[in-house]
């Protein structure tokens, strides 16, 4: 990394003390804000600042993102000492091997699925499986319950859509076990899964399943059924530590009945790296240090007052997190037979007038708003809410071209699947494109209906799904599709790659497309940038290099191709 100015330890001829000495106009502009008391030395690009606990934070934060030339240096490593983090000894996990599921799992397991046993297995089952989406998290962790000793009961914690699905994996791949130890062949563990908030003694279970909204309200009787196994299913529910549902999990965690903590998630990091820190605390408390520590060496704060992983230290993290606590395997690496992903972000048009007169309404009622706001919460919260009106705009403004881009995969009979956001556009791309009879995934549906929604989809009985991108990002199988399409952008990249996994799975026979429609001029334009960039932090720190999908290419020629296509059958 070059090196953007000169850092040395001093003492300073009119205070007569000892300070540190910043030389380099870039080096010096930079302390200069950050630190504003500081005083000018001899030259020019000369800085003075003193040597004080909370100048030395903002000379380290500095130093971790542009890099000194620190001509002091055994001062400077003494001076940082206390800012760095605290290693707890954890000891690493070794070479993974293909271990062997018990006589209570009734499934097979293919060759990197055995491995992740394995590696849940010398984890202690204190891990995070943070395998790619279509991997199978779900049955190596049944395997690996199944195989360790007083590992039940077994608590499920889950986004509520995936909560009947857990429930027929158990079924699917697990036998009884009396209470003798032997294996009932033809019965199933019991489960029951928790679906009311009203506190009530439980009946003892092999599993209990919960989704994370409920499972506050429900500790105290939880706490009751001496747990020994705590499973959170997309964990990065816990990325924040200031939730309920955190302190909840946290709680359970941390009694002294449990034994085995398992995190799984494919997208761990949804939005920015210091999320993993909240999720390795429940799994592995200590590993990445107290928050504030974590902070300090890993991370700087940016102008919005998120703490970012600093591009220098992401290689760090990431060996931390696979020495100790994660496993992360890619479809790419251990399913040869599947086949590729292209993903290319595709500009549209958008109606600018409508957008623009939306625009006016919306700023001019957040003025009022902001005017008359009692508090800076009342200020936030209405300047998200345009945010979010101005989302809609976009995905309205450019609604005939995204209907357009969808009609024309139709017409050569290709099974789509459509993301959207917001529920008027759901609706909207209903009523547009009613002639295909889609399938329908969108908040608020009864496990009964969903099921049913997805399997006339799966079944080819109609090649259209249009999905919610939250409600439909989880939990399902759209195999029968090779093109996905985003008729909406949501901030996260995780949602968005969720989604796309949907279709990119096991079981999937064709390479995915997945088409990023952006409008011009709108709003989409700069949720494009962010996506971006998050996507590029967390790449480099679950995956050592990130894996590019962008194939404008190969993505033009099949638009050309469906085009040509289109062109013979008129």
């Amino acid at each position: 990394m070059e090196k953007f100015g000169t850092l040395e330890f001093v003492l300073d001829r009119y205070s007569g003390t000892w300070c540190w000495k910043i030389s380099g106009n870039r080096a010096v502009n930079m302390a200069s804000k950050l630190i504003p008391r500081g005083w000018y030395g001899d030259k020019p690009d000369e800085v003075i600042v003193s040597d004080t606990d909370e100048n030395i934070k903002k000379l380290k934060m500095i130093n971790d993102r542009y890099s000194f030339e620190i001509l002091s240096n055994s001062v400077w490593k003494r001076k940082i000492a206390p800012l760095t983090i605290k290693k707890t000894r954890v000891p690493k996990i070794e070479k993974l091997q293909q271990a062997t599921p018990s006589k209570q799992f009734k499934g097979n397991l293919l060759d990197f699925q055995r491995e992740g046993l394995d590696f849940l297995i010398k984890s202690s089952g204190n891990a995070l499986l943070a395998d790619e989406m279509g991997l199978g998290k779900t049955v190596q962790t049944l395997a690996y319950l199944s195989k360790e000793k007083n590992s039940f009961p077994a608590l499920i914690v889950a986004p509520l859509v995936t909560l009947t699905n857990w429930q027929r994996e158990i079924e699917k791949f697990l036998k009884k076990k009396g209470k003798n130890g032997k294996v009932v062949d033809d019965e199933s563990p019991s489960s029951t899964m928790i679906r009311n908030g009203k506190n009530a003694d439980i009946e003892e279970y092999d599993f209990y399943i919960i989704n994370y909204e409920l499972l506050s309200k429900r500790l105290p009787d939880l706490l009751k059924l001496g747990i020994r196994s705590v499973v959170c299913d997309e964990v990065q529910h816990l990325r924040s530590k200031t939730t309920q549902k955190y302190a909840a999990v946290k709680a359970l965690a941390t009694d002294e009945s449990v034994k085995y903590r398992v995190g799984l998630s494919g997208t761990p990091i949804y939005n920015r790296g210091s999320e993993i820190w909240p999720i390795v605390d429940i799994l592995k408390p200590g590993l990445l240090g107290s928050f504030k520590e974590f902070c300090e060496y890993f991370c700087y704060v940016n102008e919005k007052g998120k703490a970012i992983v600093l591009e220098n230290k992401r290689d760090t993290l990431r060996n931390q997190l696979t020495k100790h606590v994660m496993l992360r395997r890619k479809k790419s690496d251990v399913l040869k037979e599947l086949k590729a992903k292209v993903r290319y972000s595709s500009p549209v048009q958008a109606d600018e007038k409508f957008y623009k007169s939306e625009l006016q309404k919306i700023w001019k009622k957040l003025e009022e708003e902001q005017k008359y706001a009692e508090s800076a919460f009342d200020k936030s919260a209405s300047y998200h809410r345009a945010i979010e009106s101005e989302r809609q705009a976009a995905g309205l403004a450019k609604l005939k071209h995204v209907t357009n881009f969808v009609n024309d995969i139709m017409e050569i009979e290709e099974s789509v699947v459509v993301f959207c956001h917001h529920k008027a556009i759901h609706n909207l791309l209903h009523q547009s494109l009613a002639d295909y009879n889609p399938a329908s995934i969108i908040g608020g549906q009864t496990d009964v209906v969903r099921q049913r929604e997805i399997d006339r989809f799966q079944k080819g009985q109609t090649k259209l799904m249009i999905a919610g991108l939250r409600a439909g990002n989880v939990g399902i199988n759209l195999t029968n599709a090779k093109y996905v399409i985003f008729a909406e952008l949501d901030w996260s990249p995780a949602i968005h790659r969720q989604a796309e996994d949907r279709l990119h799975r096991i079981g999937q026979k064709n390479t995915v497309f997945a088409y990023y429609l952006v409008g011009k001029g709108t709003l989409d334009e700069h949720v494009a940038e962010i996506l971006t960039d998050k996507e590029f932090e967390i790449d480099s720190i679950l995956d050592k290099q990130g894996e590019s999908f962008e194939n404008k290419e190969k993505a033009k020629m099949i638009l050309a191709q469906i085009h040509d296509k289109l062109g013979t059958k008129l």
